[in-house]
């Protein structure tokens, strides 16, 4: 396959550290040799390559800003750049390690006890188990603190009953993070977490098919039918609706670096094909109307670049806010969305087919556009901080 080049227009590579580099180069080149020779049937199956977990395991793409646990202990700019080459490949494969890393196991680090983190943390860095993250369930999204999904207290433990919607590695996970109001002597309608086990009586996960989007990712329906838990699938620090919030805050992140991956593919692509597509005996990259869908796209990888760059020197300083990473996932994410369907638009015909990558990008974008805060909610997250009016509450 054809080498990749990046976009790097201000220089901002400069910046990054010898690791830094390194990192990159090496998920680039991992991307490129193992994974992007696969995606085309990946995608039109609708399925995952499994048998490179453990490969994903040994870039560190689990856990990757978790200290301890068998995991990586990256620092925020290397956690966006390693987010960053896995979407370049597909946005399948970033939401992958971002559901197994940045929602699951974030939620054990953040609200398990000791116990519960070395069962799960380093067989899960390591890619032996798998874990997923419900909070959306059919009649809940972008008011998730609407969900309806119970747990009950027992003498012995807990028994859970809901369903949830659209969740990621659903079907594979060992373990499931479920958000769930608890009903208890101390604690009324409050939301807590729960580590459900696969095979738990009562469990059922059921794969979603008919996707036109992130074919090549498993998506799933769960249901719970009085589940019954043992006491220690609590998960004790977790409790209100900012517990799942801190975890999706992470997992936006990746994506604000992710997006980048996905535009940077399409531009490469497209700029390649417009410098050996000849028509009126020229190639087409010579004509007004090219450059300009090509200047466009770098400028808009430019200015994404530069939001998830600064947003990583912030989260390094402890000093992000949840507002900075939604104007950062809803730029980058619409950026790269554009620019996807200006490289579609200049590939023309061959643009569709799924040997060349930009409308692969496109359909999955339209998800990645819509899941873990859709546009409009980031926007109205953003509308509230600058007026201090919640346009989206009652």
């Amino acid at each position: 396959m054809t080498a990749f080049e990046g976009v790097d227009f201000y220089g901002l590579e400069e910046l990054f550290t010898p690791a830094e580099h390194r990192l990159r180069d090496t998920v680039r080149a991992w991307v490129q040799e193992r994974f992007l020779p696969r995606i085309p049937h990946d995608y039109r199956e609708g399925t995952f390559s499994l048998e490179l977990v453990p490969e994903l395991a040994q870039l560190g793409a689990f856990g990757a800003s978790i200290e301890g646990y068998d995991c990586a202990g990256l620092g925020a700019v290397a956690v966006g750049l390693l987010m960053q080459e896995l979407e370049r490949g597909d946005s399948g494969l970033r939401t992958f390690a971002s559901v197994q890393g940045s929602l699951a196991m974030q939620a054990i680090f953040l609200f398990g006890t000791e116990q519960q983190k070395q069962r799960w943390l380093p067989p899960m860095a390591k890619g032996e188990k798998l874990g997923c993250f419900a909070l959306t369930e059919p009649e809940c999204g972008s008011d998730p603190a609407s969900l309806v999904t119970r747990a009950y207290k027992t003498k012995d433990g807990y028994v859970l009953n809901g369903e949830k919607m659209w969740i990621g590695n659903g079907t594979l996970a060992d373990v499931a993070v479920i958000w769930a109001k608890l009903d208890d002597d101390s604690s009324a309608d409050v939301i807590r977490g729960f580590l459900v086990e696969r095979g738990a009586p009562g469990f059922k996960s059921t794969l979603i098919d008919g996707k036109l989007s992130l074919r090549a990712a498993f998506t799933a329906k769960l249901e719970f039918h009085n589940c019954e838990l043992p006491a220690d699938a609590l998960l004790p620090s977790a409790r209100g609706i900012k517990s799942p919030f801190l975890c999706l805050n992470q997992a936006r992140y990746g994506i604000a670096w992710g997006a980048i991956g996905a535009a940077m593919a399409c531009y490469d692509e497209a700029r390649r094909y417009a410098l050996q597509r000849t028509q009126f005996g020229r190639p087409i990259a010579g004509f007004q109307l090219v450059q300009q869908k090509l200047v466009r796209m770098v400028t808009e990888i430019t200015k994404a670049q530069l939001l998830a760059y600064r947003l990583a020197q912030l989260k390094d300083a402890g000093s992000l806010q949840h507002y900075q990473i939604s104007m950062a996932k809803m730029n980058n994410v619409d950026a790269a969305l554009t620019i996807a369907r200006e490289a579609r638009d200049l590939l023309g015909g061959v643009g569709i087919l799924d040997s060349r990558q930009c409308f692969r990008h496109l359909c999955n974008l339209e998800s990645v556009k819509t899941y873990e805060g859709t546009h409009d909610i980031h926007t109205l997250i953003l509308g509230q901080h600058l007026t201090g009016i919640a346009a989206f509450a009652g």
